[in-house]
């Protein structure tokens, strides 16, 4: 029998509203993503951060840049750090036009120390988009298992975001979290964010930075035989919030076999390639022209231009437009998912030495709980060390000002809020 939840979110679905709108929404049901239309959605994405406070305003720009991404392939865009406050619809408009949803981070950095009025704001302002695919309450908050009692504060996130949503009768647009790819947190913190009984407490998805397959690999050389062994009959819908190693080149996106073929379709929803824009870390698929002195060009910012007509780069653009013209799973009809599929919560991890330290079992924190209190009340030891395994880093590089700037910020600042003083619902 279907869980409640599984119903709930068919309803949504298939009601005359919801399949009438312009662009066809997109939810979480069981462990996939569907549009209105009964569509299974695989996620075809690419991290767009042309500038760091918005890069969704400029409505000329977002037109370019969603025509390229079009002949790309792309149907979806990742965007670290928004304004809430600003005027989003002309480029909202534009990536609709173009079949292009957003997954956004609530993220807002001046305003860390609370974090509720923050996350609400930018989701406030996004969720009136029909293309807004989901939303992400942090990314990379945890970098090495020894901070993993930082996960229930994540967990509550979730928990109050989707509260808020819910109390504002808002679409249930999914709410999800963004993980650094630690084999020292594998698979527990995708079980503990799906576990439990409760669905108000449970992420709507979860998703994982890879960089694993770098160069010439295999599907089991790379490590991802591994990731889809720890997903697989996992609950909620789980894909690839960052990919595309650099070193080597050629970059040539070979993993994206992987993720939308047989050995992996049938549990991932996608992937989100690093990065839209050339920059000084070097993962950009355009550029828009050749670099000008920063003190000259203020568009420029780092030297790097953040405007005009994008010009793809030879060969990554292309290896990736030519993986994701070979590659369109089918997946499954939400019709015949919704009377056979069977969806059970992995079972919550406990406590182990030297290891995952949350039980997950216990309570999450409550308003203004420090660390030390609900890491007493779960049982586990805010002090323990451990042998951590050191997270794979996501891409860096001096003067970049997306998804390496983003993340950084956004897991010290999120991490500190969560571990010191939570102000939540």
């Amino acid at each position: 029998m279907l869980a409640t939840s599984l119903l709930r979110s068919l309803a949504f679905l298939l009601s005359a509203d919801n399949v009438l709108a312009a662009t066809p929404v997109i939810s979480a049901v069981g462990s996939k993503f569907f549009t209105a239309d009964g569509n299974q959605f695989y996620i075809k994405g690419i991290a767009y951060q042309l500038i760091s406070t918005d890069p969704l305003i400029d409505t000329e720009q977002c037109k370019r840049d969603a025509t390229q991404m079009q002949d790309l392939g792309a149907n979806a865009i990742r965007v670290y750090h928004v304004d809430p406050t600003a005027d989003h619809k002309g480029c909202m408009s534009a990536f609709a036009d173009a079949g292009i949803y957003l997954f956004v981070d609530l993220d807002d950095f001046p305003t860390q120390i609370q974090p509720l009025s923050a996350f609400s704001a930018v989701l406030d302002e996004f969720q009136k988009y029909d293309n807004t695919a989901g939303v992400f309450v942090g990314n990379e908050v945890l970098t090495t298992a020894e901070v993993s009692n930082a996960a229930p504060y994540v967990k509550a996130a979730i928990r109050d975001m989707k509260a808020y949503r819910d109390s504002k009768s808002y679409r249930k647009v999914p709410i999800g979290y963004s993980a650094a790819d630690v084999p020292g947190l594998r698979p527990m913190l995708q079980n503990y964010l799906a576990c439990g009984d409760n669905d108000a407490e449970r992420a709507d998805f979860y998703s994982l930075n890879v960089y694993e397959w770098c160069g010439v690999s295999t599907y089991d050389g790379s490590g991802y035989s591994q990731l889809e062994k720890n997903a697989t009959g996992y609950n909620i819908p789980i894909f690839i919030s960052e990919t595309g190693c650099h070193i080597p080149r050629p970059r040539t996106f070979a993993d994206q076999s992987a993720i939308f073929g047989p050995d992996m379709s049938d549990t991932w929803s996608g992937a989100i390639v690093y990065e839209w824009i050339q920059e000084a870390n070097d993962y950009g698929l355009v550029n828009y022209g050749p670099m000008v002195d920063p003190k000259v060009s203020t568009d420029a910012l780092d030297g790097y231009p953040r405007s005009g007509m994008p010009t793809t780069q030879s060969p990554d653009y292309g290896n990736l437009k030519s993986q994701w013209a070979t590659l369109s799973p089918t997946g499954v009809k939400l019709s015949a998912y919704s009377t056979s599929a069977k969806i059970t919560p992995p079972a919550c991890p406990t406590s182990t030495a030297g290891g995952w330290i949350v039980n997950g079992n216990a309570p999450l924190p409550s308003v203004g709980q420090t660390l030390a209190s609900a890491a007493t009340a779960s049982g586990a030891n805010p002090s323990s060390t451990g042998s951590a395994t050191k997270a794979t880093p996501s891409p860096t590089g001096g003067g970049t000002l997306s998804g390496g700037r983003e993340i950084a910020g956004m897991a010290v600042g999120l991490l500190t809020v969560m571990m010191g003083f939570v102000i939540w619902l």
